[in-house]
């Protein structure tokens, strides 16, 4: 093959991965400032699943058991892999799934059920909300209020995230990228 092919051929790649380039993800408002439900978060990069986390000193508060699916846009997940930080307008989805033990050939542990319990929704956006994050709540797919940022979620976050308000503490994959970008909050403690 000869240079000219070569380089035409590595020219019309370049291009062409140019132009179908993801964009990062955008939140979509109505215009009184609730959050549309991110209908394809289940195309996003999914980061962990949790089975029965709580932050209430006593678990016999829960009346049932539940897993927590995390998923992120795909930009901002390759970004944090670059940075090891969320850039602005990351999007991170947090799905509570029913846990169930009962169905089909199931015989021991717990698995998934198609019931969803709720849906939060963490966004970046250092424009729109103070401290650059904002949290919203969804109980289906009607577009969401923000949650007021008196709520209990928001000094959580702050005082016991280990990146940039975000709980990378428990995404596996994360975690050791932000140790290696040493991007990791300072009140944080593992």
């Amino acid at each position: 093959m000869s240079y000219r092919i070569v380089t035409f051929l590595a020219a019309s790649l370049l291009a062409v991965t140019a132009s179908t380039a993801v964009a990062p993800a955008e939140s979509a408002y109505t215009a009184d400032g609730k959050l549309k439900f991110p209908g394809n978060y289940r195309e996003w990069i999914f980061l962990t699943s949790g089975l029965d986390m709580s932050y209430n000193e006593r678990p016999d508060i829960q009346d049932h058991s539940m897993f927590d699916n995390v998923f992120v846009d795909p930009v901002s997940y390759q970004e944090f892999l670059k940075t090891g930080t969320w850039p602005d307008k990351t999007q991170l989805v947090m799905e509570g799934r029913v846990a169930s033990g009962k169905g089909s050939i199931n015989k021991h542990g717990k698995f998934q059920s198609r019931e969803t319990m709720g849906l939060e929704v963490h966004v970046k956006d250092t424009q729109r909300f103070p401290g650059g994050w904002g949290f919203f709540a969804f109980q289906s797919a009607e577009p969401a209020q923000q949650i007021p940022t008196s709520a209990g979620c928001y000094s959580c976050h702050q005082q016991h995230a280990a990146v940039d308000t975000t709980f990378v503490q428990f995404y596996p994959t994360l975690l050791g990228i932000a140790e290696q970008k040493k991007t990791l909050s300072p009140s944080y403690r593992p």
